[in-house]
């Protein structure tokens, strides 16, 4: 992307007479005449996940101070010292405040590199570069590159309700896959335990009757085929033998 440059002449007489007024209205007009260079700066970091008009504000920031740092009396040009201040700022901010984890400062210093320089090798290469290239390109060994780049997983963190496969129309959550269920099955064999000696006191007739209704979930009528009963007979029967079991878990309660 290239930066069309402000016309020099006017432009340095601007700086010299912003350097020695310090007029608000010079400053202003500075501003809005290199905006289009911190848009550039902040351009560089798009792929840092950070969103783009943050980025953009961090930089004019930069780009507020070095129009008040800057000494026309040293004669370099003014994008020359702009930009590397905008840069500044702008990787400062991603170190300091753009991480959900924050690593220690030189991994972070690290990581941002091995950013930058894996996005410039994938553009050159139009493919992902491999951990060798950008170790090369970095002057970084493969194991401080891996590290690099773990770090940069502590960026972002997701919310534990987002959906673990979200182009799937299962919609298991993050915290269904990595946390447990209750497990009831203890509960349910203590119950079992309880209930086996009562049952064993009942009629085999109304265990029967118990087990397709609560084990099989058939409907009354539906049991009453299979024993040969009446529905409403069914019915007495179930509501007979609950309140037998009741008694009897009361007694040896």
């Amino acid at each position: 992307m290239s930066v069309a440059a402000p016309a020099p002449e006017r432009d340095a007489a601007m700086l010299d007479r912003y350097a020695r007024t310090r007029d608000p209205a010079i400053r202003d007009q500075l501003v809005r005449r290199y905006l289009p260079l911190a848009r550039y700066a902040a351009n560089q970091y798009a792929n840092s996940h950070e969103p783009f008009d943050d980025l953009l504000q961090i930089a004019s920031l930069g780009l507020l101070k070095a129009i008040d740092r800057f000494d026309p009396r040293r004669r370099n040009a003014f994008s020359s010292y702009a930009l590397p201040t905008m840069s500044g700022e702008l990787r400062r901010h991603l170190r300091d405040r753009g991480w959900a984890v924050r690593p220690p400062r030189d991994l972070l210093e690290r990581a941002l590199i091995v950013e930058r320089s894996a996005t410039e090798l994938q553009r050159a290469l139009s493919r992902s570069p491999k951990v060798a290239e950008i170790g090369r390109a970095t002057g970084l060994d493969r194991g401080a590159v891996l590290d690099a780049r773990e770090a940069l997983s502590a960026r972002r963190f997701m919310s534990l309700s987002t959906t673990a496969r979200p182009n799937e129309e299962d919609d298991e959550t993050i915290l269904d896959r990595c946390f447990g269920a209750t497990d009831d099955g203890y509960d349910t064999a203590e119950q079992r335990a309880t209930l086996a000696p009562l049952l064993a006191r009942l009629p085999a007739r109304d265990r029967r009757i118990l087990r397709l209704r609560f084990e099989q979930d058939l409907t009354q009528a539906e049991i009453g085929r299979i024993v040969g009963l009446s529905q409403m007979h069914v019915s007495r029967v179930l509501r007979t033998s609950l309140e037998h079991l009741r008694s009897l878990a009361a007694v040896t309660a």
